[in-house]
C-alpha cells in the first residue's frame, strides 16, 4: 500500500479525514448533491450495479457518504447495508432512509471501509464503493479480503476509483500556475488533500495498481474511464456556462472513455470485478 507511515500517523490521517467528510456531510444535498458532472458519474456506477448484479439482491456499500447511492437502488428493489468512516456522513443515510420510506431497505452503519471485519458477517449479491473512498483506505489488500470472504463466486465488485491520470486537472492547475497541484496524482504514496480546510489522506492509482491488490480473489471483468473529456467536478461552472459543449463532452466520455488506452484516464475509472472459485474460476 502506498506510504510507509507509522500506526499512530496511520490513526492521525484516518481521523483526519473522518473529521474532513463529517464536515461536509449536510452540504451534499445542497451543491455537492446538485453538481451535474457528479450526477452523470453516479449514473454510471448505478447502471453498472443494476446490470451486473440481479434486482432483489442484497448489496454492500463502502463508504456510503449521504446515502445517495443507496436510496437510489433500494427504491429500485435491492435491500442496502451501507458504512461509512464518517458518523455524520452515516446520520445523513439513515435520515435519507426514513423521508425516502425505505427504512425496511436500507441500514446503515458507522464502521470504516478499513473496518470491514467489525460489519456482522454475512455474504452479499454485489458490493460497490462511489466516488473514491477506496482511495482513502490505509490497505487495499487486506480490504480485498475482506470483500471477497463477502461475495460468492460470481458475483461483482463494482467501484468508482480516483485515477492518476487526469489531463483536465493537469492543464487547468498548471495554466493557473499551481504546479504541485498539477502533479499530485504522479504521487506513488498517499498524499494530503485539502477539503473543506480539512485533510483526506488519499491515494491514487491507475486501474493496473488498483487491480494488482485485488486479482488474488477477483478477476477483472470490465473497466472505463469517468471524466476523462468531461472536466472535473469543481469546473462544473463552467460545463453549466456551455450546455451544448457539456453534453457533446458527456457524448464523448459515453462513448469512448471505454475505448483501450483512453479508459486509463479520467478523473476516475469505473471497474467491475468478478469473485473468484477457489482455485482461481469465476
Amino acid at each position: 500500500m502506498p506510504g510507509t507511515a507509522t500506526d499512530p500517523e496511520l490513526d492521525a490521517r484516518l481521523r483526519e479525514t473522518q473529521r474532513a467528510f463529517d464536515s461536509i456531510a449536510s452540504l451534499y444535498d445542497g451543491p455537492r448533491g446538485n453538481n451535474a458532472i457528479l450526477k452523470r458519474m453516479r449514473r454510471d456506477l448505478w447502471r453498472a450495479v443494476e446490470r451486473e448484479v440481479p434486482p432483489g439482491g442484497h448489496l454492500l456499500d463502502l463508504g456510503c457518504g449521504p446515502g445517495i447511492d443507496a436510496e437510489h437502488l433500494a427504491s429500485r428493489g435491492y435491500r442496502v447495508t451501507a458504512i461509512d468512516w464518517s458518523p455524520r456522513m452515516v446520520e445523513e443515510t439513515l435520515k435519507r432512509a426514513k423521508q425516502a420510506g425505505l427504512e425496511g431497505r436500507m441500514s446503515a452503519h458507522a464502521i470504516g471501509i478499513h473496518e470491514l471485519d467489525a460489519l456482522v458477517h454475512e455474504q452479499f449479491d454485489g458490493i460497490y464503493s462511489d466516488f473514491g473512498p477506496l482511495n482513502c483506505v490505509p490497505d487495499l489488500e487486506a480490504v480485498a479480503r475482506a470483500c471477497a470472504g463477502r461475495l460468492r463466486p460470481g458475483c461483482k465488485l463494482i467501484v468508482s476509483v480516483m485515477g492518476r491520470v487526469v489531463p483536465w486537472e493537469r492543464l487547468y492547475y498548471t495554466l493557473r500556475g499551481d504546479l504541485d497541484r498539477a502533479r499530485v496524482r504522479d504521487k506513488r504514496s498517499t498524499v494530503p488533500v485539502g477539503l473543506n480546510r480539512h485533510t483526506v489522506w488519499t491515494a491514487y492509482y491507475t486501474p493496473q495498481e488498483f487491480y494488482g491488490y485485488f486479482k488474488g480473489g477477483f478477476a477483472l471483468s470490465s473497466y472505463r474511464g469517468l471524466g476523462l473529456f468531461l472536466p472535473p467536478p469543481y469546473l462544473v461552472d463552467a460545463y453549466e456556462r456551455t450546455p451544448r459543449v457539456g453534453s457533446f463532452l458527456g457524448w464523448l466520455d459515453d462513448q469512448l472513455a471505454g475505448l483501450p488506452l483512453l479508459r486509463d484516464a479520467g478523473d476516475h475509472f469505473l471497474m467491475v470485478m468478478t469473485r473468484l472459485a477457489e482455485g482461481g474460476r469465476s
